[in-house]
């Protein structure tokens, strides 16, 4: 079941960096938000705070309160492991594990979890496959190598594996920067699609693509260099690309700075 996410108060650290100031903001199920802005704003930053992957960086900490479906992942007796489980998380660039074939790509977090039936590893593949609309693609060399597949398919590829241990929310961290303009718009499809089950949150400086693909808009800024990111202004996406309540938010989309 697709999780409702709510940051209270955000602020996010790397040693005495402040990296994210007051972050506020609530993502509902089943649904596609977008966070955009300029480099350095502190998108990537938030987007990892929701399943805790900034701390794998030495010194990181964060305030504030992140709940998912009213559960503070930061409690001090939640389990990393289980939120990085229920919080799938793909990454700008296809990272399919380059040793193992197209079907142990799919599969390898399941095995990770102590699945080992072969029927229940099989029908987790082909199902996760279909989701990510490569199944046709692929069902003829499920053997041979994930990192021989096509950019737009590794990216693909990579997407199967992260549903494949049925997480309830997937976080992407630009997923279509290093794609061709063809497999940007099969992986925006599949996002789309996707949103009957998961909660997505999708980190890109693609405007048109935060504009054709999300529901909810967030736009981060800094307001000079070595200070923390802030969320600027959230909202519907369409009123964000049409009618802005911040000039700032304007002056970004239309390109004046950023």
């Amino acid at each position: 079941m697709a999780k409702r996410i709510e940051a209270s108060d955000v602020t996010s650290y790397y040693g005495s960096f402040k990296a994210i100031d007051g972050i506020s903001m609530t993502v509902e199920p089943k649904t596609i938000t977008a966070l955009i802005g300029p480099s350095g704003c502190g998108k990537s930053t938030f987007l990892r705070s929701i399943n805790r992957m900034h701390e794998v960086l030495p010194g990181a900490r964060i305030e504030g309160r992140l709940t998912i479906d009213d559960q503070n992942i930061y409690d001090p007796d939640v389990d990393v492991t289980a939120v990085r489980r229920l919080i799938g998380m793909v990454f700008q660039r296809p990272n399919p594990f380059p040793t193992m074939s197209i079907y142990e790509n799919v599969v390898a977090g399941l095995r990770l979890n102590g699945v080992k039936k072969k029927s229940i590893l099989d029908d987790a593949a082909e199902q996760s496959l279909r989701s990510a609309n490569l199944w046709e693609e692929v069902k003829d060399r499920l053997g041979r190598p994930g990192a021989g597949l096509s950019g737009g398919q590794q990216q693909r590829l990579c997407i199967a594996r992260t549903i494949a241990v049925e997480p309830e929310v997937v976080l992407m961290d630009e997923p279509c920067s290093a794609l061709d303009p063809i497999s940007t718009l099969a992986i925006e499809d599949l996002m789309v699609k996707l949103t009957d089950r998961f909660t997505i949150i999708i980190v890109t400086h693609n405007m048109q693509q935060a504009a054709r693909v999300s529901d909810r808009t967030g736009f981060f800024s800094i307001d000079r260099t070595g200070e923390p990111g802030r969320l600027i202004e959230y909202d519907d996406t369409q009123k964000i690309f049409s009618n802005p309540a911040q000039q700032r938010t304007e002056d970004y989309i239309t390109g004046r700075f950023g």
